[in-house]
């Protein structure tokens, strides 16, 4: 089974890739004594072999065998309700199956499988690789082939209880827990459910109980303040990021360029959100983007990336009598993803708490790689979000952003990308998920390292050349560790000053998680290879 995008120039792009692989499995299945069939055929009027809608996959599902054990086979990105409804309801084993490849992002779609299945209660086994003929791929496959499962070694998982945290750090998480318990918080979205990703909607019976509590907003709102924005406060705005040294690539061709009139829109829907989370009060917000407002404006990353930047262009109120947010990013979370905006809003707080860096960030588990300029034996990770990360997380700040054009295959209006290099540094990672109906967070720490520059572009051209990257080293996780852990396509990040500072931070962090009701899980090892014990 081969779930797809429901964008038909996504799914026509990848269909290749994603053939390539199929015959790789089944040559690996045959060669063990099995047979695979393919659940779905190849739809010649659409030139792709991908599921492409929810019906779509009702229909696939009706003509399964419910006791057939089942390989859901991803090189691309995929909207996990495509599926959902079948493997809720399916018998036999379940194995989730990724390529390993930065340009074809079937890692990334499974890990949001997972977390959606992990969430829903769904059993699965999930493999990935990069050579399906590997002697090692072929004894896990023949493993759940024979016995409908598959394990992997989970031991960089430490369960966090209140003593590991020195009595500052608890305290101030604690403190922090109950203010949000006393006080509340508002979490305005931008229309649920982004691209499929069952696993990145918070139910509320879940997040009520921690203090936040969701305001449901419409992207129809959003649009419509953007059309009211006037043209002089737009082209503020644009002036006052060059003016910080921003770099804007246009050209004049809409379907090719990133041209002013896109940036100009972006510029209104950067003034429209802010007003909107001021009319509702919100402490963070998170926009959908992807479906439905593509179709309408650009792309709203580069809106996104500098909501979550302190330093930022004002936006005043309608009447021009104040300004909103001084001095403050709103912790925004990009793709609606919930799950990373409690994440967000609860990381801006604590690190503004103790005096540390407060932009934070989500970034896409895009990819890793050995480096090959020789600067490091350790495995990198790319994150790598679509076009928004707060650009003080950039070497430079604003005079490292270079703002280029997303892709027209996901973004057909455009829209500029907050494009640049990660600054080095010590950062904390986490994730907050749904398991067995109860809010979880791992924490992880790691370091934002610099590669030489014929590196760093080797990397984006495996990977989205127009977003930004971040070159990342997990302490005390390895590449598998971390893919067989993980819930979630995505990963937040924070910056801290010193390693010491990111070890009080994660260790605060996780007591704050914990008191306001989260089991909590401190994942591999302090910078020295200590443990968090």
């Amino acid at each position: 089974m081969a779930n797809g995008d429901l964008r038909l120039t996504a799914n026509q792009n990848c269909w290749a890739a994603q053939h390539a692989m199929e015959q790789s499995i089944g040559a690996a299945v045959t060669g063990l004594g099995w047979t695979v069939e393919r659940a779905h055929p190849y739809k010649e009027a659409e030139k792709h072999g991908f599921i492409g809608s929810q019906r779509e996959g009702l229909e696939v599902f009706r003509t399964l065998d419910p006791e057939a054990p089942l390989i859901v086979a991803e090189a691309v990105w995929q909207y996990s309700h495509h599926l959902l409804h079948g493997l809720l309801t399916h018998r036999g084993p379940i194995l989730t199956l990724a390529n390993w490849s930065g340009t074809w992002p079937g890692l990334v779609g499974m890990l949001n499988l997972n977390g959606s299945l992990t969430k829903a209660g769904v059993a699965y086994s999930t493999l990935w690789a990069d050579d399906f003929g590997s002697d090692e791929f072929r004894a896990k496959l023949q493993e759940w082939l024979t016995t409908g499962k598959v394990s992997h070694a989970v031991d960089h998982v430490t369960p966090f209880t209140a003593e590991m945290a020195p009595a500052a750090e608890r305290e101030l998480g604690e403190a922090l827990a109950a203010e949000f318990r006393r006080d509340k918080a508002i979490m305005g979205v931008f229309d649920e459910g982004c691209m499929g990703m069952f696993n990145a909607i918070l139910p509320d019976h879940l997040l009520n109980p921690t203090g936040v509590f969701k305001e449901r907003l419409s992207q129809s709102a959003l649009y419509y303040e953007a059309t009211q924005v006037s043209d002089e406060e737009a082209a503020a705005v644009r002036r006052w990021m060059e003016d910080h040294g921003a770099k804007f690539d246009t050209g004049p061709v809409h379907e090719e360029h990133l041209t002013d009139a896109q940036v100009h829109l972006q510029c209104k829907m950067y003034v429209a959100a802010v007003r909107i989370a001021d009319d509702f009060g919100c402490d963070c917000i998170g926009i959908q983007y992807q479906q439905g407002l593509k179709d309408l404006m650009p792309a709203s990353d580069l809106v996104e990336g500098t909501l979550n930047n302190a330093k930022r262009p004002p936006v005043t109120s309608r009447d021009g009598s104040r300004v909103l947010y001084a001095g403050e990013p709103i912790p925004h979370f990009n793709e609606v993803d919930e799950c990373a905006g409690l994440d967000g809003l609860m990381t801006y707080r604590l690190h503004k708490a103790m005096g540390q860096p407060v932009e934070n960030t989500l970034h896409d588990l895009r990819w890793g790689d050995r480096d090959q300029s020789g600067t490091t034996d350790e495995f990198v990770w790319v994150f790598e979000i679509s076009g928004s990360v707060p650009p003080e997380h950039l070497i430079g700040g604003w005079g490292g952003v270079t703002s280029v054009r997303q892709p027209a295959m996901y973004f057909p209006n455009g829209g500029g990308t907050i494009k640049g290099i990660s600054k080095p540094g010590e950062i904390v990672w986490s994730r907050v998920f749904v398991e067995d109906d109860r809010l979880k967070m791992d924490i992880g720490r790691a370091e934002a390292i610099s590669l030489p520059i014929e590196e760093t572009e080797r990397r984006w051209r495996e990977t989205t050349p127009q977003w930004p990257i971040q070159h990342a080293v997990t302490y005390g996780v390895s590449r598998d560790q971390m893919m067989a852990r993980h819930k979630a396509n995505h990963i937040q990040i924070v910056y801290a000053n010193s390693a010491e500072d990111a070890d009080k931070a994660a260790l605060a962090k996780a007591a704050m998680a914990a008191a306001m009701g989260m089991e909590v899980a401190l994942c591999g090892t302090r910078k020295d290879g200590a443990s968090w014990n």
